[in-house]
């Protein structure tokens, strides 16, 4: 694998966290789970964010950035609060899994970048209580 597939396959799991904690975020109470909610607007906006990073950086290299499929099935049911920092876990790991190709796939500042959102997806799962791991991402 090249940095553009690489680059390409996080694109695509960044479609998919966006999408997937908009789906939690519906099944979390603002009021009867305010920090659930909240960690889950902050993860959600920070995967917007690298997202749109993801394809400037795509775009940077010559390529069309990958489009985002029209929906994704939760990794797991989303009914209470336990099963809604579960599937956020998952989505954190195949997140960061990701990021490890890239990191292995990639030199110089697209390698830089990719270990910061590489430690940004183990912090974010450790926030859904995950457990902090020596090396995420592999």
């Amino acid at each position: 694998m090249t940095a553009v597939p690489a680059l390409q396959k996080a694109l695509a799991a960044e479609h998919a966290a966006v999408y997937l904690y908009g789906v939690l975020g519906a099944q979390t109470s603002k009021s009867a789970q305010s920090a659930l909610f909240h960690a889950i607007n902050r993860t959600y906006a920070a995967h917007r964010a690298v997202r749109d990073e993801l394809t400037v950086m795509i775009g940077a290299h010559g390529a069309d950035p990958v489009a985002a499929l029209v929906d994704y099935a939760p990794p797991g049911p989303t009914d209470t609060p336990d099963q809604v920092r579960a599937v956020a876990r998952t989505v954190e790991r195949r997140v960061g899994e990701t990021y490890g190709e890239l990191v292995a796939h990639t030199s110089g500042r697209d390698r830089s970048w990719a270990v910061h959102a590489l430690a940004a997806a183990a912090l974010q799962a450790v926030t859904f209580g995950a457990r902090p791991t020596s090396f995420p991402g592999l």
